[in-house]
């Protein structure tokens, strides 16, 4: 056995943010309390941003075109982060079982020296994932924040820009302002969070499932692998016969464990498929009125940055989650090749090795369905889903230009 896996970065970056929205695994009491404080407190986050950013709309409607398409690609990410913590809300219970079922098999199990080398790989493809996208993620806030002080610079009290317009008079004159500035970054940063907390699961959670289906080929390839130390004699004269036994035994395993991952993929996508559609369906738009912004929208370079990093930030994302996905489609197909590379053709054709012939048919049959996540059943989520948002973005934004 290899030593035992370093704490992986990517799972405990997932898991902190997760905590800080209030959806997680709660050890005790206590713990429990500060996770619905925290999905109060998030639920309340955003739904006050929402007002404030439905009220810049409505002051904002009729005016300048580019204040207005700024403005709505605002409410358009504040949506989605509460449509998706309503979601997995409603959908906690299920949820919670995944994380439970995942840290018990997949994150603490005993691997061998190949299966440890798979999931460092794993670990280390979530790794990358995760800190390109929280870094662009987190600079968007970050961006948000810097843009309304270089605005400021060398503005009178009266002047003075906040990061979210709020139509109050007093809010302009020290010492509110300062406050309202506090919290809106406060705020703002909690909405990042919200925003890639899930995303960041989703990620991991795919690549994992994906890396199990790896691990399990391996295993089907060698359940040839039967130690026959301890056997007498007599047993030993025996053992082409023994060893196809034990070979359908080791087969059997392999095949309950197939049927858990595929539960639990089905399982995945009743907690996710809702969600996948609707940030798939925002996603064009989101990238359409970024790119608007970004080429023809009259803002000064301090805000038109917001939206680089924005629009770079989506592509990231976009690319993070149907890369994971298209992984776990490639994966679980590949099962049906593994098992017939197996050692089928030498085992002797007693009772085990027949039956072990015949359960490898079935297993070959239903590994021809891959497992995959469909957006409610519109759509399979693969690579081809990022270039078709990238296309239907640019269809909206040739109209939008022409607008």
């Amino acid at each position: 056995m290899c030593a035992k896996q370093s704490r992986d970065i990517s799972l405990v970056m997932t898991s902190f943010y997760l905590k800080i929205v209030g959806i997680w695994l709660a050890k005790d009491r206590s713990e429990e309390c500060r996770r619905k404080a925290a999905i109060i407190y998030t639920v309340w986050v955003l739904s006050f941003s929402l007002y404030i950013l439905l009220s810049d709309l409505y002051y904002t409607w009729g005016g300048d075109f580019g204040e207005l398409i700024y403005v709505a690609c605002t409410i358009m990410t504040v949506v989605m982060v509460l449509f998706k913590i309503l979601v997995l809300f409603w959908q906690k219970k299920k949820f919670l079982e995944l994380v439970a079922y995942s840290k018990k098999n997949f994150w603490h199990s005993n691997y061998d020296c190949y299966e440890r080398m798979v999931m460092n790989n794993c670990s280390r493809t979530c790794t990358y994932f995760i800190c390109i996208f929280n870094f662009f993620a987190q600079s968007t806030v970050i961006s948000y924040a810097i843009w309304p002080i270089m605005e400021n610079i060398g503005k009178n009290e009266s002047e003075r820009l906040l990061p979210f317009k709020m139509h109050f008079d007093l809010l302009s004159m020290s010492p509110y302002f300062e406050m309202m500035f506090v919290a809106q970054v406060l705020t703002a940063y909690h909405i990042g969070v919200g925003y890639l907390c899930l995303d960041n699961f989703l990620c991991v959670i795919n690549l994992h499932v994906a890396s199990q289906f790896r691990i399990l080929q391996y295993r089907f390839v060698n359940i040839h692998m039967v130690k026959m130390e301890g056997k007498s004699k007599e047993a030993s004269d025996s053992a082409p016969l023994y060893h196809a036994d034990k070979c359908h035994e080791t087969f059997k395993r392999c095949i309950k464990q197939h049927q858990a991952l595929l539960a639990y993929g089905n399982k995945l996508e009743e907690v996710f498929a809702i969600v996948v559609l609707g940030q798939v369906s925002l996603f064009s738009l989101l990238m359409c009125l970024d790119g608007y912004l970004i080429l023809l929208g009259e803002l000064s370079e301090a805000r038109r940055l917001i939206f680089v990093i924005h629009i770079a930030g989506c592509m990231c994302q976009l690319l993070m989650f149907t890369y994971s996905c298209d992984c776990l489609i490639r994966e679980s197909t590949r099962v049906a090749s593994a098992v017939y590379s197996g050692p089928w053709l030498r085992l002797p054709v007693n009772e085990g090795g027949r039956m072990l012939r015949k359960d490898m048919t079935f297993v070959i049959m239903r590994s021809r369905v891959s497992c995959c996540l469909r957006a409610s059943g519109f759509f399979i989520v693969s690579l081809e889903t990022y270039t078709s948002v990238l296309s239907t973005a640019v269809s909206y934004f040739t109209l939008l230009r022409n607008y």
